[in-house]
């Protein structure tokens, strides 16, 4: 079965330090469009999420979303710069001797110390966050996947009822395109037969002319076609692969023969016909816009 362009995934992994969140989206688009938000520490992820998603992604325009909460940060230590902190101190004693002014140094003064501490941030190791990014993005791009291939089904259910709808009114042209030569032998006919009265008539003349509007208004190969077309459509919906595109370039040729079809014959039992293909036709092309 195919699937759907549009489709949402969302999951949320919690590690022994971190809370990792992904959330996948998607809508139509011709082509694989890529795009990703994430921590700005992080943005390394945004190639490997790429390459994770357009091995299942074919079609459409996919946002990814990766929150990253730190229960703890081991990496990141801070230490008191000893040296500093003593130069402040006794700059500060020397002018309390020379002022005669109250010490009353206290930690609380020692934190607004310029540069009285270093804070320092080991490397993150990209491996290890990678794996567990991973893993969020695999369980979001399964929830994801369920879901194009569910809207996939439905497409595919809608567009198989329109082309038995078509199937139906391609018989029904078949059956009618006979009836109306029929008609059209008989009706010239009747007009000879009230002009000449009572004089013969020439009846090879009247085959002759009958086979030429039928010669004109043939449509046998129109049909013939048609109906391969609704047996390839029929055949691509089954498969359980990417068909959009193929769809897409087999529903033109449903509107070839149909508008041929129209333009040949001018019963309007047909032209009945020919205007309700044309909006089944209509409604299977806007359904395959939305199939990967």
């Amino acid at each position: 079965m195919p699937r759907s362009m549009t489709g949402y995934g969302r999951a949320v992994k919690t590690f022994d330090s971190r809370e990792i969140t992904v959330e996948l989206k998607a809508v139509n688009h011709r082509f694989f469009e890529f795009s990703a938000r994430t921590p700005r520490q992080y943005v390394f992820l945004e190639d490997r999420l790429k390459k994770l998603f357009s091995a299942e992604i074919n079609r459409g325009k996919v946002e990814a979303y990766v929150s990253v909460t730190e229960s703890a940060d081991p990496s990141e230590t801070v230490e008191p710069n000893i040296s500093v902190i003593k130069s402040y101190v006794e700059a500060l004693r020397a002018l309390k001797d020379e002022l005669s002014v109250a010490d009353d140094l206290s930690l609380s003064h020692l934190l607004r110390i310029p540069d009285a501490f270093n804070v320092t941030k080991s490397e993150e190791d990209e491996e290890e966050l990678w794996a567990e990014v991973k893993e969020a993005a695999q369980e979001a791009l399964a929830g994801f996947m369920n879901m194009r291939t569910a809207e996939g089904g439905k497409l595919a259910g809608d567009i198989a009822l329109k082309l038995d709808e078509i199937e139906l009114s391609v018989e029904k042209v078949s059956e009618r395109s006979e009836e109306a030569t029929r008609e059209y032998r008989e009706r010239l006919y009747g007009k000879l037969r009230e002009i000449l009265e009572d004089k013969n008539i020439d009846e090879q003349r009247i085959l002759t002319e009958a086979a030429i509007f039928a010669d004109k208004t043939a449509v046998d190969e129109e049909i013939v076609r048609l109906r391969s077309h609704i047996s390839q459509c029929r055949g691509l919906i089954a498969l359980d692969e990417p068909v959009g595109k193929r769809l897409d370039f087999l529903i033109q040729e449903f509107n070839r023969e149909v508008n041929t079809i129209g333009s040949k014959c001018s019963d309007l039992e047909i032209t009945k016909l020919v205007l309700g293909m044309k909006a089944a036709i209509e409604k299977i092309r806007e359904q395959i816009q939305n199939l990967e």
